[in-house]
């Protein structure tokens, strides 16, 4: 025997901890805590509602909202009926949105009260065939009785008998379709399988100190696979407890490590720059929290020394919506004397930088693109032949498109996009090396790098930068602060301030939205 037909189901193993830990809780939310029984029921009960609308195996089920029980319940419903789950970003505009559920070809959505319009607004022209509201949840009390075409879900699930099984899942099987944040173009649908999953899950497990019983902590998106695979699907396997919070708020944040004693949590740098304006942060006990993975976009060097003085060691790791999310990771000891670095691959991922050009691997110390391959490397995208043609070379490595290079120890430090690059007069300026530089200038909240074209140079570097209030910064100023630390070239020749800098759901820099502040 092998193996590869073993049920790797999460729903199955949600069930099976519903048997043994029928009273420990699942999930910790404001609008209604959920023990493992409780979570299985509505699951089961879903299930049983969805069928009945005629969803089966390889539908595709979506669910717009924001974090909550309801996100799970759904997931669980779905993955019990062998259907592939879509959760999608709930900051889409219109048009957006519309481009995501017309892709996904999703049949049934379950859509929270305060994205009801947006929905009704563009479900023409989709295949969806049926809308049911979240019309029972208290943080998000629902203002009116649906309408034509809504259905609410809480009567629907109440009436409803337990679906009385839960269809197996291998390793090949579609999961999750999760489409790609956008940053710098149209979303592509992401095909997460089960074993991509569950194989990003033995990473996480072999590498991080996570344990059965834990706590894990849910603010960051879940739409977003770093929040949702990194622990907190996984937690709901193990038997371990979820606390999700709606939204990101850094003073709750705070309130919620102490209170529950987290031990794990997926954050972000841009949060992590939120905690550090919370008066007192650094003087907080933390001693419960061992497991504190940052991803998504570099995180300052400056900001690891902060959290690592209060205890916290903060472990970078990197990876995309493709790999599930974590292809290399940074391991807690080495934090600090790893400073900046990306870690090391995985345990079952392989990780190399090649010539962008050639394809050919590079020596250490020498920047190329990142290409990645392993069983936690989706193997492609819904529906869109030609960009995983595009994004697979022949030997089946991934190419991330990211920049970067690997130390003589194999420690991978991430430059910037490739997409990103600005040519200035003949030379390569990364936008995340200054970025990095000027997130330490006294009095910058937040900043972003982009390049525009110009006559001279070819494309001129620019800093977009939000200021703290009090403060008064200048482009010499700029250019003074980063002369001392980066080469001449790479200075910023155009300063504009903005009240925010543009930030997608997921926390990274939106280089298209922030390229357009820049227009005329």
């Amino acid at each position: 025997m092998t193996g590869t037909n073993a049920d790797i189901n999460p729903a199955a193993a949600v069930a099976a901890n519903a048997r043994c830990f029928a009273d420990t809780v699942a999930v910790r939310y404001e609008g209604g805590d959920l023990t493992y029984a409780e979570l299985d029921d509505r699951a089961a009960r879903l299930a049983t509602v969805l069928a009945e609308g005629g969803v089966g195996a390889g539908d595709r089920v979506a669910y717009v909202g924001l974090n909550s029980a309801t996100f799970f319940v759904t997931m669980l419903a779905a993955f019990r009926l062998g259907a592939i789950y879509v959760p999608v970003n709930f900051r889409l505009a219109g048009p957006e949105l519309r481009a995501v559920l017309e892709k996904s070809g999703a049949v049934t959505a379950v859509v929270e009260e305060g994205h009801r319009a947006e929905v009704d607004s563009i479900k023409d022209g989709t295949a969806l065939k049926r809308f049911l509201l979240v019309d029972d949840d208290p943080a998000v009390p629902v203002s009116q009785q649906p309408g034509a075409g809504w259905e609410g879900w809480s009567a629907l699930i109440v009436a409803a008998a337990p679906h009385p099984t839960v269809i197996p899942r291998t390793f090949d099987d579609p999961a999750v379709l999760m489409f790609t944040s956008g940053t710098t173009g149209l979303p592509k649908g992401v095909i997460l399988t089960h074993g991509n999953v569950w194989w990003n899950s033995v990473n996480v497990d072999s590498r991080l100190d996570t344990r059965r019983g834990d706590i894990t902590y849910a603010s960051a998106p879940l739409f977003h696979i770093g929040a949702l695979n990194s622990f907190a699907l996984r937690m709901l396997v193990r038997g371990g407890t979820v606390a999700i919070r709606r939204t990101f708020d850094p003073q709750q944040f705070i309130d919620d490590l102490l209170e529950l004693k987290v031990n794990s949590m997926f954050v972000v740098p841009a949060m992590l720059q939120a905690l550090t304006r919370v008066p007192g942060v650094f003087e907080k006990d933390y001693s419960a929290l061992r497991s504190v993975v940052v991803a998504g976009a570099p995180v300052p060097p400056s900001l690891i020394e902060q959290f690592a003085a209060a205890g916290v060691l903060l472990q970078q790791a990197w990876g995309l919506s493709e790999t599930a999310p974590f292809a290399t990771h940074l391991p807690a000891e080495k934090t600090v004397e790893r400073l900046g670095s990306a870690g090391i691959p995985m345990p079952y991922t392989e990780v190399r930088v090649v010539d962008s050009t050639t394809n050919v691997p590079v020596e250490a110390g020498v920047s190329g693109e990142i290409v990645v391959r392993g069983p936690n490397v989706t193997p492609g995208y819904w529906e869109n032949p030609e960009a995983t043609a595009a994004a697979f070379d022949e030997d089946g490595w991934f190419h991330s498109g990211d920049i970067g290079y690997l130390d003589p120890d194999g420690y991978l430090y991430i430059v910037d996009r490739l997409k990103d690059m600005i040519i200035s007069g003949g030379e390569n300026v990364y936008p995340a090396e200054v970025e990095r530089v000027l997130s330490d200038m006294p009095g910058v909240t937040d900043v972003a790098v982009v390049g525009t074209a110009d006559d001279e140079w070819g494309e001129t570097v620019v800093a977009v930068c939000s200021i703290a209030e009090g403060h008064d910064i200048t482009l010499e100023d700029v250019r003074a602060y980063a002369a001392e630390r980066v080469a001449r070239y790479k200075l910023p020749r155009r300063l504009k301030i903005v009240e925010m800098v543009p930030r997608n759901a997921s926390g990274k820099l939106d280089k298209v939205s922030i390229r357009s502040l820049l227009e005329g």
